[in-house]
């Protein structure tokens, strides 16, 4: 009996540990996966978020803005190469995902900017903020915080201190 009784705890306990690392969010027909954003120097007036959104519905939504305490402005940019130059531009109309579609928001591509950071973030934090969907409405989402040059936990290069 007791044998049962601790294996059952520790099962139970493997669940929680892992829902509460992937601090996964739902909004609607919208699954939003693992929120996580880099650490930035001292000084740094910018930071990056980044998350993967899955539209499970039969119709399109939009990431259209968003919000956070730690910055005094929340913007969806895209990153691209033109003639081996990078280039970054705010997405205004913000960016849509389609039905069955999973956008990946990633270093190199489209993200998310956190434009006059209130102070740097740091390795082992939680960045809370606010998505906002043109359908599914608003959804609060913590970001966690990795190293300076980390990847998310769970994904190819390296992990971010979970």
């Amino acid at each position: 009996m007791l044998n049962r009784t601790v294996i059952f705890a520790a099962i139970a306990g493997l669940f929680v540990s892992g829902s509460v690392l992937a601090h996964d969010y739902t909004a609607g027909a919208l699954k939003i996966e693992h929120p996580w954003a880099r650490a930035t120097p001292k000084g740094a007036s910018v930071g990056g978020g980044y998350l993967k959104i899955t539209n499970t519905g039969s119709t399109p939504d939009r990431l259209v803005n968003g919000a956070s305490e730690a910055s005094q402005r929340f913007e969806i940019h895209e990153m691209s190469m033109d003639g081996g130059v990078m280039k970054m531009r705010a997405l205004p109309k913000g960016l849509e995902i389609k039905p069955g579609q999973t956008v990946e928001l990633k270093p190199g591509g489209y993200h998310v900017m956190f434009v006059g950071l209130n102070r740097p973030f740091a390795q082992g934090e939680r960045v809370k903020a606010t998505l906002e969907f043109e359908k599914a409405g608003k959804v609060e989402v913590e970001f966690a915080v990795g190293a300076i040059a980390g990847q998310p936990s769970g994904h190819s290069g390296g992990g971010h201190g979970h």
